[in-house]
């Protein structure tokens, strides 16, 4: 369902977003150093797709880590998705857990 090409980083606003239709999801975060604060998961209620957030959310960290920035994840969304899917446990910075 989510093509890279789709995916925008918009530095302007702070989020990531991604357009299914006429509804839009993003994700706002804050960057620091090297490090990259995600603090908010918005997908709208138009999305119906339950594995969406997954997907968006894998896009997105694919496209932080090709720049070799460490995701610190302040959204409860974020975090639960990092704690459960090991592979990106990698890209956060030295001594945080989750």
């Amino acid at each position: 369902m989510i093509d890279a090409a789709e995916l925008v980083d918009n530095d302007f606003l702070r989020q990531f977003e991604i357009k299914i239709d006429d509804n839009l999801a993003k994700i706002e975060y804050s960057l620091q150093d090297r490090k990259i604060f995600l603090t908010k998961l918005i997908i709208p209620d138009g999305i119906h797709d339950e594995n969406f957030s997954s997907e968006f959310l894998a896009a997105v960290f694919e496209q932080i880590d090709e720049r070799n920035l460490s995701i610190v994840p302040t959204s409860p969304e974020i975090a639960k998705f990092v704690r459960s899917n090991r592979k990106y446990k990698r890209m956060l910075p030295v001594g945080l857990r989750i």
